[in-house]
């Protein structure tokens, strides 16, 4: 298999409405132009190949909703039913047992955090020589890696806790959030700037006004918080969870924000395990404005935001993987955003039982 970077791949220019396009393949010795009249017949989005421009990274992914049409000859199975009890002994996070680092953990009753064991940063360490070789460069790193218990019982979903549950658990985000902003200011905001600067308001507010208003992606929403499937998504049921009014960080939302982020959250898990019928696995996170040095700066283009990072893509054991081409040229993904979207939005706000 012959992967091209996209630039030797085509190459197009716009002249007079239409689009002229000048195919290679990977030995030059064939050339064809293509030509089409962008106006009166665009391509189908729902059935054939695109790029989508994903503009808080500044990159393109390659949509190939086409190929969800090739035949599928793969067992499709669901998950066995697993009887979970409420206290596991070899479960090192359940109250009392022993952790592998002899660590003890202790008989929680509600959210519980500690500093992981085997964290990939510590808050001291050697600094590494400086090198002016351009080719080997290398920077000191420090950190701190935090472990967040939800509930001291094993057999709770995140569905099933009450709405003081998760609102002690969104609070204790927030702590933690505030305490870890201190030292730390790591983030990466240069498009969300830019954009700022030329249209005088924040990308991802203008963003979620216009999802709104188009609602092709919208997965849930309350008076307060919206969950989408981003028009850039990468992983097949990638969400993000965006907030009505403007807010720059945690510790910005108000009482009535972390409710209802409370059952935006609880819902956007029932909807996930309800797709396939199985604790749907995830990674997931929150992006606010920078803190440490700049805590106390006005920050404008940043808008706080969570994204969901959900890796299953079509039953329960089918996973997606990244393979040659998206190591090698781009990511891409198969199913359209907006039928992942329409696919979480008619499962039932209520999980499977």
């Amino acid at each position: 298999m012959v992967i091209l970077p996209l630039e030797d791949s085509f190459q197009s220019c716009v002249e007079g409405g239409y689009t002229y396009r000048r195919h290679r393949t990977h030995n030059h010795s064939l050339n064809r132009c293509q030509l089409f009249r962008r106006e009166s017949n665009p391509p189908d989005e729902a059935k054939h190949q695109h790029l989508r421009y994903n503009p808080l990274k500044d990159e393109w992914i390659l949509v190939s909703p086409h190929r969800a049409l090739r035949p599928w000859s793969g067992q499709v199975e669901a998950l066995p039913s697993e009887k979970v009890s409420r206290f596991d002994p070899t479960n090192p996070l359940c109250p009392g047992v022993k952790r592998s680092s002899g660590i003890l953990t202790p008989q929680y009753k509600s959210t519980y955090v500690f500093t992981n064991d085997f964290p990939a940063l510590l808050e001291e360490g050697p600094e590494p020589p400086e090198s002016d070789d351009p080719l080997f460069q290398i920077r000191p790193a420090k950190g701190t890696c935090k472990v967040i218990c939800y509930h001291p019982h094993s057999d709770v979903y995140f569905t099933s806790l009450s709405v003081e549950d998760v609102i002690s658990i969104i609070n204790e985000w927030i702590r933690q959030t505030a305490e870890l902003g201190k030292s730390y200011q790591w983030i990466k905001d240069g498009n969300l700037r830019k954009y700022y600067e030329k249209y005088g308001r924040p990308m991802l507010m203008d963003y979620v006004r216009k999802e709104l208003n188009k609602r092709e992606r919208i997965v849930y929403e309350n008076e307060e918080w919206v969950v989408l499937v981003p028009f850039w998504a990468f992983w097949p049921f990638e969400t993000m969870v965006l907030p009505k009014r403007q807010i720059q960080r945690f510790m910005d939302v108000d009482d009535k924000q972390i409710t209802a982020l409370a059952r935006t959250l609880q819902v956007t898990v029932a909807k996930y395990d309800n797709l396939f019928k199985c604790n749907f696995p995830y990674s997931m996170g929150w992006h606010g404005a920078p803190m440490g040095e700049k805590l106390k700066e006005d920050h404008p283009h940043w808008t706080f935001h969570g994204l969901y990072f959900p890796p299953l893509l079509r039953s329960a054991t089918v996973k997606k993987f990244m393979v040659g081409y998206e190591l090698l040229a781009q990511i891409q993904r198969d199913l359209t955003a907006e039928k992942a979207a329409a696919l979480l939005r008619e499962q039932s706000e209520t999980r499977f039982t």
